[in-house]
């Protein structure tokens, strides 16, 4: 292991692509018509909203489910409102969960424009931290769905595809995958397919896996099953920062405090939703009190950030009186919170690990000894602590040294 300086498809026919084909020169002829940086960020917000109209049509709308293969598009619509001297796609997709079941799920895809190299680009899947779990809480319903991609501009400028999924039920609806570890990995994987089957992004095989938090978790997890899952895919390189990896030390640090009862809101529910029917005792009145279990439904409708003042004021009277017992300790939560956890499997790509020292939810402690881990099964690991870099900010004061770091891995 090694220390890094701190300061260093298909689309089916459908009537949301065919209602915005007008757009496109009309989007053209606003950038036209405005010139310099400031104008172009306006015209984006311009597409931006031309866009709300028919929004929720695109993901609510019935597409054929239980058939076709995982990464399939079944419906994309391409985006007006773009990061500069790109082509983006709002897409849906096929997946599967832990158990091999069929999902839709959506996302995002941008591409640089321009030809592509010879043999495609470098395709980024990138997993975000955690918006909240119910549906309206996926990135790509946002006002603007690239808003929050982490180093996104200087992914692009790298000559990359960038997809970004929104995991299973968020934006297009379906069960519950909130830190369902397996569930989140085949999500980041089949995005990656997705994003090859647009002839226009020019991806290859070729492929970064990079994510924060709830999506550091998620793309650990596509990369331990990626050699299984997706054979077809040569992931050269996966970094983190400040990762989900492993949830028993995540809960056991923060299970007595307001961000303890969110993320457990979220979990527990998740959990009992998935492994309720086959696991004895994964019910949620086995290990929340009965407070608890009242306040979830109402936390679990509630978006991060978005909401925060409304989950603190659901979630505050809780602390301390939220959970029956330790989950890490009480069966079978215990082992939920393990099979959930990364770490179980090696894989063939170094990994670059981002932990803030002023982080306290992911605690600087956990991540050293989760680097350690991964190293000690062989992995090329390296890890950049960050002085000041908080939970929030440690995906963007990691930026330079992942960017050094990728240039040295992956190349441009």
């Amino acid at each position: 292991m090694t220390a890094e300086s701190p300061v260093r498809g298909r689309a089916g026919a459908h009537r949301h692509s065919i209602s915005h084909r007008w757009l496109v020169p009309f989007f053209a002829a606003v950038l036209t018509l405005v010139g310099g940086g400031v104008a172009v960020f306006e015209a984006r917000i311009v597409g931006d909203l031309i866009e709300r109209p028919g929004l929720e049509e695109f993901y609510l709308d019935p597409v054929p489910e239980g058939s076709g293969e995982p990464g399939e598009i079944v419906r994309q619509e391409e985006l007006v409102g773009l990061p500069f001297d790109t082509r983006a796609w709002r897409i849906l997709y096929r997946s599967t969960d832990l158990n091999g079941e069929p999902l839709i799920v959506s996302g995002i895809v941008v591409a640089p424009l321009g030809p592509a190299p010879a043999g495609g680009r470098t395709v980024l899947s990138w997993g975000h931290p955690t918006t909240g779990s119910a549906r309206d809480c996926a990135p790509s319903l946002a006002a603007d769905p690239f808003l929050d991609i982490e180093g996104l501009r200087l992914m692009l400028d790298r000559g990359y595809v960038v997809v970004a999924t929104d995991y299973a039920g968020m934006g297009y609806p379906g069960p519950d995958s909130y830190l369902v570890g397996e569930t989140e990995g085949n999500n980041v994987l089949d995005a990656v397919r997705a994003a090859r089957s647009i002839p226009s992004a020019g991806a290859g095989d070729s492929v970064i896996l990079w994510g924060h938090s709830q999506g550091g978790q998620a793309v650990l997890f596509a990369a331990e099953r990626a050699a299984e899952y997706a054979p077809e895919l040569d992931v050269r390189a996966v970094a983190v920062a400040a990762p989900a990896a492993d949830l028993t030390a995540l809960l056991d640090a923060d299970i007595d405090d307001i961000s303890g009862v969110t993320i457990g809101s979220y979990a527990f529910t998740a959990y009992a939703g998935v492994y309720g029917d086959s696991v004895p005792g994964a019910k949620l009145e086995n290990i929340l009190t009965s407070a608890a279990v009242e306040a979830a439904p109402a936390m679990n409708e509630l978006c991060l950030l978005t909401h925060t003042r409304e989950l603190h004021a659901i979630g505050q009277p809780l602390v301390g009186d939220f959970v029956l017992s330790d989950p890490t300790t009480t069966p079978p939560w215990d082992d939920l919170l393990v099979q959930n956890s990364a770490g179980s499997t090696v894989f063939d790509a170094p990994l670059y690990i981002a932990q803030g020292l002023e982080d306290t939810l992911i605690h600087p402690e956990d991540t050293r000894e989760f680097a350690k881990h991964e190293a000690s099964l062989g992995i090329d690991v390296t890890l950049a602590e960050v002085p000041n870099a908080t939970h929030a900010t440690i995906a963007y004061f990691t930026l330079p040294g992942l960017m050094a770091w990728l240039d040295g891995h992956v190349g441009l």
